[in-house]
């Protein structure tokens, strides 16, 4: 930012230590903005907020209201960007209380306490599990919600208390539904690390290092052009920017949305370990193994309302540049050549 630039306002970023969190933290400061990330650090990773963020860093729970209201009373935050919940579908499943009590309740401790400092704007890190399965492809805005497990659950729970919140208190929000976040920053400073890691290209590119011996394709008999699932997989740097521009729009006066975020366009299992083995030049071992339950033979949504309210465009929409990106990251995160 210029010196005679105009400082634009504080961010709080939740989750600000995690996969998309710390992408938004990085698409913040590229736009100017400050920012100051909380987060509790059970997923989240100090090192990337410390050193290669360098933001400040408050380790604690929106679940903590005491914490909450004094960070309000003493920053000039003007937003919040939510991205700190628990994201396991099967945890869910056997656990819902855990993901109700930190995605549902600690969420609404931190509107709460927003409402009492007067801070009126919110981008809401949604889901399309809010969806459920799907009745048509590509998945729209105006899909009927049905989600099939508690993380979608709890996530379309927040989604209606954004609602009410903006009719009580004129709370507004945009809430972002994700498809399948993937790849990292273009230039190697951030990318996906979780643990346990569940996602697909991760645990690909983890067979090419040699930190798993095979992957496996869970069901090659769907009603799909190679029998594998297909999905939608968005550049997380592409979803960080969409968030700037949410971000922008409520900043501006614009009322409260709800928006798919994904690539348009699907792909499937097998044509991401064909492309992985394009990209890393390695033999990656596949193993064909029964279905998971409840998975959707097609995810792939319509982004046209984030492409037509914010002028959002993904940069990075093709398949061998996501895993590229991710396959920078990976082998430098994982100190192997």
């Amino acid at each position: 930012m210029g010196r005679n630039s105009v400082a634009k306002p504080t961010i709080l970023v939740t989750g600000g230590a995690g996969y998309i969190g710390s992408h938004a933290v990085l698409a913040l400061q590229k736009a100017g903005y400050d920012v100051l990330v909380l987060d509790n650090l059970v997923y989240g990773h100090r090192d990337l907020v410390d050193r290669v963020l360098r933001v400040e860093l408050i380790v604690g729970d929106t679940n903590d209201r005491a914490l909450l209201d004094q960070l309000f009373a003493t920053r000039p935050i003007a937003a919040v960007m939510h991205f700190a919940a628990y994201a396991y579908v099967g945890e869910s499943v056997t656990d819902p209380g855990k993901y109700y009590r930190n995605n549902v309740v600690g969420t609404l401790t931190l509107l709460e306490a927003m409402v009492a400092a007067g801070v009126k704007y919110f981008v809401f890190s949604s889901t399309c599990a809010t969806y459920g399965v799907p009745k048509w492809i590509p998945l729209t805005e105006d899909h009927p919600q049905e989600p099939i497990n508690p993380y979608g659950a709890s996530k379309l729970m927040v989604e209606r208390v954004l609602a009410d919140f903006d009719r009580a208190h004129d709370l507004k929000s945009v809430c972002f539904r994700y498809f399948n976040a993937a790849g990292a920053d273009p230039t190697g400073l951030l990318g996906e690390d979780h643990n346990p890691e569940t996602h697909l290209i991760p645990l690909v590119l983890d067979t090419a290092l040699g930190r798993q011996e095979a992957i496996s394709i869970l069901g090659t008999d769907y009603s799909t052009p190679d029998g594998t699932c297909i999905r939608d997989y968005i550049h997380v740097t592409d979803l960080a920017q969409a968030h700037i521009l949410g971000l922008e729009y409520l900043l501006q006066g614009g009322e409260s949305q709800q928006l798919n975020l994904g690539n348009g366009q699907g792909f499937s299992v097998k044509e991401v370990i064909d492309s992985a083995r394009h990209v890393t030049g390695l033999e990656i071992k596949a193993v064909e193994r029964d279905r998971r339950l409840g998975d959707p033979p097609v995810l792939v949504g319509s982004s046209d309302r984030a492409r037509q309210l914010l002028g959002w465009q993904p940069q990075y929409p093709n398949l061998p540049e996501i895993i590229a990106h991710a396959w920078q990251w990976h082998q430098k995160r994982h100190k192997l050549p």
